[in-house]
């Protein structure tokens, strides 16, 4: 029960989606609530695709690519390191972010589900590291199926904060928002640092 916890506070921290839904806000800017709610149930849908993906063909991909695991947690847990820094400091990672050339194409478009809010901003970077982990982590079948619930449940809760974007942000404003999204920097930041020693410890058999 412990380790499902854990993961499913990992995957919120990750997924942010008290900071993802001011960025969906921005993108939809102008649009009516009912086509709001579409592109946010399309993304969502999108982005469950993509991590299930990852879920299912994890290990299979890091065999094909001949990574060990050990290599794999480090490298992971660089990455959500770098992910927490920016959390921490409130600015947008490179991780999540766009281009300028990418955000003017997509203040263009009425279709922002597939980018930007699928990928990057849901299944980025950072949320496929922590599946790929999550799938790769030897655990008893009954665990695995617990994970799957878990990582649905946490887009359940993305999509729950992009349909309560307008209401989110008037309770909480931009400074909560970001006060929030520090906070939960800290946290990943910790596990990361605990993936590196994990992987560390495994590599090395200490």
């Amino acid at each position: 029960m412990d380790i499902l916890i854990s993961t499913f506070v990992a995957l919120l921290i990750v997924l942010d989606p008290i900071g993802t839904a001011p960025i969906f806000m921005g993108l939809t800017s102008g649009m009516s609530l009912k086509h709001r709610r579409r592109m946010a149930l399309k993304g969502v849908g999108l982005s469950t695709m993509i991590l299930l993906v990852f879920f299912f063909i994890g290990d299979t991909l890091l065999e094909w690519m001949g990574i060990g695991l050990p290599a794999f947690r480090i490298a992971g847990g660089i990455l959500l390191l770098l992910l927490a820094i920016d959390m921490v400091f409130a600015r947008q990672s490179g991780l999540r972010s766009t281009t300028d050339r990418e955000q003017e194409e997509a203040e263009h478009k009425l279709d922002v589900s597939v980018f930007p809010l699928a990928f990057p901003l849901i299944a980025g970077p950072g949320a496929i590291t922590t599946v790929l982990l999550m799938a790769s982590s030897p655990v008893e079948p009954i665990i695995s199926i617990g994970m799957l619930v878990v990582l649905l449940a946490s887009l359940l809760v993305v999509l729950v904060a992009l349909i309560s974007a307008t209401r989110i942000m008037h309770l909480l404003g931009e400074t909560g928002a970001n006060v929030i999204t520090r906070l939960l920097g800290m946290l990943l930041a910790a596990l990361a640092v605990q993936y590196i020693l994990d992987g560390i410890l495994t590599g090395f058999n200490l």
